[in-house]
């Protein structure tokens, strides 16, 4: 069987794999993210009904044995979240409580490389101030449950889009320290070397904004055939932004770590204090430009001045303006925020197409046509706010 430590593209120490700890998580949320194209002749989308329909946990079980990693029975797994996208599953084994990542079961053609690079990732922080789960082992052998999957620590926190606290619900400068606390988890990334990112293989900063409009306009492309329309037909005004992306990118930059999908629902906050606990999700993590993070954040941030958004993660009446947010960062990094209503208008153009990717899935038959319906307006809402920063 393999193990993270033996893939050829991305090196890990072994004892990052056994090297973790036993905090412990009260709630857990996966964003949702747009796979690639699925092949022709893929399953028709199937939701999971239980924690057994998806995990084989002898197979589990005898994987960590082989490891030692726990010891004893497994008991009490449950489907914390999946469907078409990555599933996660909570279980006990001894004393312990341990998290479970895999694909879905209609695996995408990328499925099992995306989990093999984002324990990976996980590993790489594992000596770093960035607040994320700690990574237990990895199994890189598709034979053991028919796709590749990783174990991670628990995380003492929640997750305040879907579990705010009631003592927090009427706490505005809870709210307000909340907002600020995003920006400051968010900072945290700019301390891990781009140098050591690169040799592990987490991307090439080479050219990489030079690059981003026509990766994800080929995104779109393929969403368009998938759906058997046109890229403008399938989400309007893309393409428009698009050649506004093009002809205003700015002309230099500085490459850290880009964790892709950074917003209120892909955090767990402490119980304590309004503090990130940990940043989840990086599933599509790498070496860029880490303002699009902000971009990202301050696309589903409400604004006040605009009526409701769709894109819209979480409002609290105390959270910090999107003003505040860009002031709190410019005060506590060095990067040039010239540009930053460019970066807007591209994580928005980003966003919105990953997004979309499951509508178009969903068109075709592999995944929920609700859930995709509603990230397409997702889609629709941030196609209309990245033109409205580009013009501004």
């Amino acid at each position: 069987m393999t193990d993270i430590a033996m893939s050829r593209s991305i090196a890990v120490p072994n004892w990052l794999l056994l090297g973790y700890d036993k905090s412990l998580i009260r709630s857990w949320k996966v964003s949702v993210h747009s796979p690639t194209m699925a092949p022709q002749g893929s399953a028709p989308h199937r939701p999971a009904h239980s924690a057994d329909d998806v995990v084989a946990w002898s197979a589990v079980r005898d994987w960590m044995d082989e490891r030692g990693v726990g010891a004893g029975d497994i008991v009490d797994a449950t489907l914390l979240a999946g469907g078409t996208q990555n599933l996660l599953l909570r279980f006990r084994r001894g004393d312990d409580t341990y998290v479970l990542r895999r694909p879905p079961l209609n695996k995408r053609p990328n499925s099992d490389e995306s989990i093999r690079r984002e324990a990976a990732l996980l590993g790489e922080l594992a000596t770093t101030v960035v607040p994320h789960p700690r990574l237990i082992a990895a199994c890189l052998d598709p034979a053991v449950l028919g796709a590749n999957f990783y174990l991670m620590s628990e995380v003492d926190g929640f997750n305040p889009k879907t579990s705010l606290p009631a003592a927090f619900e009427a706490d505005r400068g809870f709210h307000r320290r909340l907002g600020l606390a995003m920006v400051d988890a968010l900072l945290t990334l700019e301390s891990v070397p781009v140098d050591r990112l690169r040799e592990a293989g987490f991307g090439d900063p080479d050219g990489w904004l030079e690059r981003q409009v026509e990766r994800w306009s080929q995104r779109l492309d393929a969403w368009a055939v998938m759906a058997g329309t046109e890229p403008d037909v399938l989400l309007p005004g893309a393409v428009a932004l698009s050649r506004v992306l093009r002809s205003t990118r700015p002309a230099s930059w500085r490459p850290g770590l880009l964790h892709g999908d950074f917003h209120l629902s892909n955090v767990l906050v402490r119980w304590d204090r309004p503090e990130v606990a940990a940043i989840v999700d990086w599933e599509v993590a790498t070496v860029g430009d880490p303002l699009i993070d902000l971009g990202h954040l301050l696309a589903t941030w409400p604004d006040r001045r605009q009526a409701g958004s769709p894109a819209t993660v979480l409002d609290l009446p105390g959270l910090p303006s999107p003003e505040e947010l860009i002031e709190h960062y410019a005060a506590n990094s060095a990067r040039d925020l010239t540009h930053l209503p460019w970066y807007r208008g591209m994580a928005c153009y980003r966003f919105a197409i990953l997004l979309e990717g499951t509508y178009a899935r969903s068109l075709a038959g592999l995944a929920d046509p609700v859930v995709g319906e509603r990230l397409h307006t997702i889609a629709r809402s941030l196609i209309d706010q990245g033109a409205r920063m580009v013009a501004a």
